[in-house]
């Protein structure tokens, strides 16, 4: 079913079909769900058979609603509700970093626990001084691996690496603690159809705070590394980014066993939990090129001895960690 025939059937519902709810929030509720499920079955036509459509029944959804429809007070943010239903008032824990009238959009939607507010802002488009700003004419060739999210080099002999080092270790140690966390309470899960003890849903509870933790922590990781690869750019005036696509390595002569291919171990049961999350490229700066720039993210040595020269400069990002 469409998203449109969604909504004709909500009109045709009448009031009240969503509880609190008010129209726009649960049309955003009916195009999350009408968009995932056109998803998977163009995955499933495509011929991926394990592709599973939405569910019809869930607790808790994302419920966005667009300008002109809520209220932003410095912390405080007014959502609509139903006809007749008090509006909702929600106490944020810091200020938006834009202005209220530059906000587009604001999601409400619960993770790991927590009530979280997204907000989506329209910012202005940077203008540069004469000369200063990039130029389409120097290119820069990108090369997106996991031993280095980003190896770029650029013109003149400049190049930018970025170490993903401290990642790779909260993607191991995440996967060791939740191993340990599995085994200490294997022995007292319910069995199926029971509800489970009180210590239970507690284990479970913060089980799932951590998971939440975790994925945050790894965004902020890779947004803080894109960011960086822009304002390197930006710094040298690159205006033409070229990305370079993955490329088969030639299979050795003489070999009589074929080797697993990447998609077979990504298929692998637990595969995708390794500190690869199911990416296995190693991808480097391009050869005869030395980073002038090498970027580690939070935790890492004061040098990279491995990827960086002993004159190449240093630069540490910020603090990743979500709160």
């Amino acid at each position: 079913m469409s998203y449109q025939a969604l909504c004709r059937e909500l009109a045709a519902s009448g009031p009240g079909t969503f509880g609190d709810l008010d129209t726009t929030g649960a049309r955003s509720v009916l195009r999350r769900y009408a968009d995932a499920w056109f998803a998977a079955a163009k995955r499933r036509k495509a011929g991926e058979t394990t592709a599973r459509f939405p569910r019809r029944r869930r607790a808790l959804v994302p419920v966005r609603w667009y300008h002109g429809t809520f209220a932003l007070d410095q912390r405080r943010l007014r959502l609509p509700t139903a006809a007749g239903a008090p509006p909702l008032w929600l106490r944020l824990d810091r200020s938006v970093p834009y202005p209220a009238g530059q906000v587009r959009s604001v999601t409400l939607l619960a993770e790991g626990g927590r009530l979280w507010v997204e907000v989506t802002a329209e910012v202005p488009v940077t203008v540069y001084p004469g000369g200063t700003g990039p130029d389409p004419d120097r290119a820069a060739g990108v090369d997106v691996g996991v031993i280095h999210p980003y190896a770029v080099a650029g013109p003149d002999g400049h190049g930018l690496l970025v170490s993903a080092r401290a990642v790779r270790a909260e993607h191991r140690m995440h996967l060791a603690d939740t191993k340990a966390r599995r085994r200490a309470v294997a022995a007292h899960a319910p069995k199926p159809g029971q509800r489970g003890s009180r210590r239970w849903r507690k284990c479970r509870r913060r089980a799932r705070l951590v998971e939440g933790r975790h994925r945050r922590r790894i965004r902020q990781a890779q947004h803080e590394a894109a960011k960086t690869v822009i304002a390197w750019a930006v710094q040298h005036r690159i205006g033409t980014p070229h990305r370079r696509r993955p490329t088969r390595r030639p299979r050795r002569a003489g070999r009589a066993a074929a080797q697993p291919t990447t998609a077979a171990m990504a298929a692998r049961p637990g595969h995708r939990s390794a500190a690869g999350q199911g990416r296995t490229r190693r991808d480097h700066p391009a050869p005869g090129r030395r980073a002038g720039h090498v970027v580690n993210l939070p935790g890492l040595p004061a040098a990279d001895r491995q990827t960086g020269g002993p004159h190449d400069d240093l630069h540490r990002m910020p603090d990743c960690r979500a709160p």
